[in-house]
């Protein structure tokens, strides 16, 4: 009876092993899953972040490439007028863009996130030999460390721009927007945000962002900006609102906008070389008297400041002026002012 007995402790011994064996299997096995299970749902929410950077910049340049080709398939039917990048928006910004069209920083992008944007003025066939055409140089999406590189090969070959600036309020863009003033470029607003989706959301959203921007740029520079340039252009397709409100909006408050005629390239998703972007603008500028030519000068934008000496040597070549833009320049719209009521 007492070996039976024992023989009886014994299996329940071992049996009690077991089960403790096996509740620890499930709970060490339990405590693995949820370990696992939190590292991949952390790393899926990284990956989501990421992919929704890529998204807002995929959109500017979406929305550049769509601005792009509707501008190659205006000129190919033969019309005299460039059409809108995206990055900042897409472009944009910029898509537009930066888009992008808008730019535009970037869909801009950009991105971008800015895109290629029509032109009110056509092409005058009449020019004597005595006038010389006019090329402004306009620069989207800074400031940034590529706005102090143009901005050293600008003042090495005593030739002023445009700068379209976005909001940034780090003490190295402040002292880039009074570089750019003191130099004597000038200052235009690109937008605050560049945020497609939050200006063109409203016109009050539109004018908060406006005014926020020209009151910061006062501030800092002690210049009011009195022009603008809308991201992704004033045609651009991303705005919730009809763009002709925030062009009648402009008019109300003195801001004149300026589009483009003549781009380079560098608002789209295609990564152009810097003799690609020269050439993108040489083959344009030789159809205007007046040309606006869009270029970005965001952190992004190294190739532009690359393609910038030899586009300056080219168009110095034609005997071109390099103007800034100013009270005498007359706008290049794809959408005019004096067409929206």
């Amino acid at each position: 009876m007492e070996d039976k007995a024992a023989n009886g402790l014994r299996e329940q011994q071992l049996r009690r092993k077991r089960i403790n064996k096996m509740k620890a299997s499930i709970i060490t096995g339990l405590g693995i899953w949820i370990l696992i299970s939190t590292i991949v749902i952390i790393t899926l929410l990284v990956k989501l972040f990421l992919l929704e950077n890529k998204l807002d910049k995929l959109s500017e340049s979406v929305i550049s490439v769509e601005q792009v080709v509707e501008n190659q398939n205006q000129k190919s039917a033969g019309s005299p007028e460039e059409s809108a990048e995206t990055s900042d928006t897409i472009s944009g910004e910029e898509t537009g863009t930066e888009n992008s069209t808008g730019s535009e920083e970037e869909l801009n992008t950009q991105m971008s996130d800015d895109s290629t944007a029509g032109a009110e003025n056509e092409q005058d066939t009449s020019q004597t030999a005595e006038e010389k055409k006019k090329v402004y140089l306009t620069f989207d999406d800074g400031p940034s460390e590529n706005t102090a590189k143009i901005l050293d090969i600008l003042k090495e070959r005593n030739i002023k721009a445009t700068f379209f600036v976005i909001g940034q309020e780090d003490e190295e863009s402040k002292a880039l927007y009074r570089r750019i003033v003191a130099e004597g470029h000038t200052l235009g607003m690109h937008s605050f945000t560049h945020k497609y989706n939050v200006i063109y959301e409203s016109l009050d959203a539109f004018s908060e962002d406006m005014h926020h921007l020209q009151s910061y740029l006062a501030e800092v520079t002690g210049v009011t900006p009195t022009i603008m340039r809308f991201p992704g252009g004033s045609s651009n397709k991303v705005s919730n609102t009809d763009m002709a409100e925030f062009i009648r909006y402009l008019k109300e408050e003195g801001i004149t906008y300026y589009d483009w005629n003549v781009a380079s390239g560098d608002a789209t998703s295609q990564a152009y070389t810097p003799d690609e972007l020269v050439q993108n603008v040489m083959n344009d500028v030789v159809k205007y008297d007046t040309s606006i030519v869009l270029m970005h000068d965001s952190a992004a934008k190294a190739t532009t400041v690359e393609a910038l000496v030899p586009m300056i040597d080219q168009l110095e070549e034609m005997d071109v002026e390099l103007l800034p833009i100013d009270e005498n320049t007359k706008p290049i719209q794809q959408i005019p002012a004096d067409s929206v009521e």
